[in-house]
């Protein structure tokens, strides 16, 4: 075996620590969030589990704005709305969860759904119902990282997401018309 026949295991390990740190940050920044709002509180009400969706939605926000960036710097502009919604099914989501969205549909009157059977930040929860109540506060901040590329793109958007069982998962966007 030459040396250059062990580059792709390298990589691909190198991928699976990498996959495996992400997914370590997202739980552990979800858990701190929702354990500084309940130290301040004591158990939380539903305004307080808003407050904390709120506060990782902006998190993603900022990040998925500096990755837009990064990501579209040498590449052409886009055509049109839909160009670049297939731009974050493809490209974006690959970049950030290392596989396309499964699925896009849109009305073609600015709303977009996004279907990923296999979410990964869902995936370490549980199949099936058992852990749906907990599954929102696990897709606040991947909402706000697609809000957050599309305001770089120049669309402001509402972005929702809705699991009926897991890990897949629906990711609404409803571009905001000025």
């Amino acid at each position: 075996m030459s040396l250059g026949d062990r580059q792709p295991e390298k990589k691909h390990l190198k991928d699976m620590a990498d996959e495996v740190l992400f997914d370590f940050l997202h739980m552990e920044m979800v858990s701190h969030v929702y354990k500084e709002q309940r130290s301040s509180k004591g158990e939380l009400d539903s305004k307080d589990r808003a407050v904390c969706v709120s506060i990782l939605e902006g998190m993603g926000f900022r990040v998925g704005q500096g990755l837009i960036e990064r990501m579209t710097r040498d590449s052409p502009s886009f055509k049109d709305e839909l160009d670049m919604m297939k731009f974050i099914c493809k490209d974006f989501w690959t970049q950030v969860f290392r596989k396309q969205i499964d699925n896009l549909r849109t009305n073609h009157q600015g709303t977009y759904v996004l279907q990923d059977n296999k979410f990964v930040l869902l995936t370490q929860l549980s199949s099936g119902k058992q852990y749906l109540e907990e599954a929102p506060k696990y897709l606040a901040y991947s909402c706000g990282l697609v809000r957050g590329a599309l305001s770089n793109l120049g669309l402001e958007s509402v972005v929702t997401a809705e699991v009926s069982l897991m890990p897949s998962c629906k990711f609404q966007v409803v571009i905001q018309k000025l």
